[in-house]
């Protein structure tokens, strides 16, 4: 006889929330349905579906990769081992980004390295009169964040194919946003806990990794208008190097945002005028 909610919840070997998750997905139902159906009986494939989910969520597995679904500002976003799964820490940037973007602002904005889409369908929907042009080098992780545009209805968003700043358009943007790869390539935390499952290549970025935020922030200058502003995600123990990066590159006004765990995750800045002729200048001959 195949077990009921409740009996397979206690079985599963995972933590609560894991196994309401998983058996939530496996019955197509939500977690307060579950609750509310303690005593119903699973089907045999329910019941199979569900303890093969376990498994692999006991293995390590990302939950979010075993639903192939993580909310992100609101949005219940597509994911997949292709790209990296959205964090809470991100919100962080996307709640700075809005506060330096008008309600009304008709701003382009560019997304670097968009992986499910996460931070430019946070800003398209809550800025409807912005255009973000979301970028990534991975045509995979393209495919999600253009999948998971048309599932919401965001149509105030554009996808382009790019390493950074390698095939972007030469028009000037209001705003670059960007949570790059910033893990030290021997970082021992590559081994443990999802990072084990995550790409690679939207985790590392050199031997101390800060390599990707370098080179964003050193082009940033010839992408950006007048005023323009850049805000980056960076590691909790990367925020002083990141503050020098966007002054040398002529950055002012900056602002270091924390997260909810109170660490020091994302840094802005606004090009001044000044480093912004220098920059079109270089760009143009």
């Amino acid at each position: 006889m195949t077990p009921t909610v409740g009996q397979a919840l206690a079985q599963s070997g995972l933590v609560p929330v894991d196994a309401q998750v998983l058996l939530a997905h496996a019955v197509g139902r939500n977690r307060a349905w579950l609750a509310a159906h303690r005593d119903d009986v699973l089907t045999g494939a329910q019941a199979t579906d569900f303890f093969e989910l376990a498994r692999r969520r006991r293995d390590g597995e990302p939950v979010a990769y075993l639903t192939a679904v993580r909310e992100f500002w609101g949005l219940e976003l597509h994911v997949s081992p292709q790209v990296l799964i959205p964090r809470p820490e991100t919100e962080t940037l996307v709640e700075l980004a809005l506060e330096w973007l008008p309600h009304d602002a008709a701003a382009r904005i560019a997304d670097l390295g968009t992986g499910s889409g996460a931070i430019a369908l946070a800003l398209a929907s809550e800025r409807p009169q912005a255009l973000v042009v979301a970028t990534d080098a991975s045509a995979a992780a393209l495919e999600i964040a253009q999948e998971n545009a048309r599932r919401l209805a965001v149509r105030n968003v554009v996808f382009a194919r790019s390493d950074w700043y390698s095939d972007i358009d030469s028009a000037p943007f209001a705003m670059i946003v960007c949570n790059p790869p910033y893990v030290a390539s021997g970082d021992a935390h590559l081994s443990e806990g999802d990072l084990r499952f995550e790409p690679a290549a939207a985790l590392v970025s050199g031997v101390d990794g800060l390599a990707a935020l370098r080179q964003i922030v050193a082009g940033a200058p010839s992408h950006l208008a007048p005023g323009g502003a850049l805000v980056v995600e960076h590691g909790y123990d990367q925020s002083e190097a990141v503050v020098e990066l966007l002054r040398a590159a002529g950055f002012g006004g900056i602002v270091v945002r924390r997260d909810l765990a109170g660490i020091a995750r994302v840094a802005a800045g606004r090009l001044v005028r000044d480093r912004y002729r220098a920059a079109r200048r270089a760009a143009a001959g």
